[in-house]
């Protein structure tokens, strides 16, 4: 039976690495998490190994999100944190130069119109919330500070979006506290064997960011509990 002090934690994406992560330290903290995957049944076993809960959700589908705002709606009224995690990495070393549309399209649709599409379908829910909160994962590679690098730029260009529409997010919600964040690079499928941080390393400062940070951080990109510029 769920405590009634503890937070209600949607984590999207959240099978394996940070998302994973996460959301053993966010149980570990006495929250009730609820991990979301495309793939139920990885969901499911995800959840099993935490002792959280399950849900199906691909942030593509909007037949998908509704249902998962009702479904979550009908099971605890409200919702505390949001966890915007789910993306795709497609074009790796690919070349500017070589990339095709449509694969900018596809990367665009999960890392940006996704996120934008699941957060307006869960405003009512975090609007019940004493304290709602919203963390969009980002990543350096979207950073505009510093040298330009080559690497995966559909993807690359998808996670600067993700910051604009962190910092878009924040004027229009004034009331939720939206901020979006770099793990680093970090021991994952995606990050590879050769990533100098673990996965759970990666996840310190979105636990910090969905439950110790000040309210008034605000429309920031955060790196190691630290402000980033990007």
């Amino acid at each position: 039976m769920m405590k009634v002090d503890q937070k209600i934690i949607l984590i999207t994406g959240a099978t394996r690495g940070i998302g994973f992560a996460a959301a053993s330290l966010l149980v570990a903290r006495g929250n009730h998490v609820v991990v979301a995957s495309r793939d139920l049944s990885r969901a499911t076993a995800a959840a099993d190994k935490l002792g959280c809960e399950a849900v199906q959700l691909d942030i593509t589908d909007q037949y998908s999100i509704d249902d998962t705002a009702q479904l979550l709606k009908e099971r605890h009224g409200r919702l505390d944190v949001l966890v915007n995690n789910s993306a795709v990495l497609l074009d790796h070393y690919s070349s500017l130069l070589d990339l095709k549309v449509e694969m900018l399209r596809e990367t665009l649709e999960t890392n940006l119109i996704g996120t934008l599409r699941i957060t307006r379908a869960l405003l009512p829910l975090l609007n019940g919330s004493h304290d709602p909160r919203i963390i969009n994962l980002s990543s350096g590679a979207g950073q505009l500070e510093g040298e330009p690098q080559p690497w995966a730029p559909a993807y690359s260009i998808s996670k600067t979006a993700l910051n604009m529409l962190t910092q878009q997010l924040t004027v229009a919600l004034p009331d939720i506290m939206v901020n979006s964040m770099c793990p680093g690079w970090c021991r994952t499928e995606m990050g590879g064997e050769e990533a100098p941080l673990t996965a759970e390393e990666g996840a310190d400062t979105l636990v910090w960011l969905a439950l110790d940070a000040p309210h008034s951080l605000r429309g920031k990109f955060v790196k190691q509990r630290e402000v980033m510029p990007w």
